[in-house]
């Protein structure tokens, strides 16, 4: 992975915590229920990279083989944001 502002690779992994119950930050696709998210049902971890050279943060989300499927199908029969 190379951070996304500069294209250096040297990249320090953490994770994001809460503030307030000290769990991890976690990522809700739109389409889960607050309900099942409450229950930790539908959500992906979240990883923080922090790059060494210019201290630009990006996340990257743990999608499942099952979201990979599902959203690519969805992006192919949507038009693009400029369209």
């Amino acid at each position: 992975m190379k951070c996304v502002d500069c294209g250096s690779a040297a990249l320090v992994k953490g994770t994001l915590m809460e503030n307030s119950g000290g769990g991890t930050t976690i990522f809700k696709p739109e389409a889960v229920s607050i309900w099942k998210s409450m229950f930790g049902f539908g959500t992906r971890s979240v990883h923080a990279y922090g790059c060494l050279h210019c201290k630009h943060l990006q996340l990257a989300v743990d999608f499942s083989e099952e979201d990979l499927q599902h959203y690519q199908q969805l992006e192919s029969g949507h038009p693009g944001v400029l369209e």
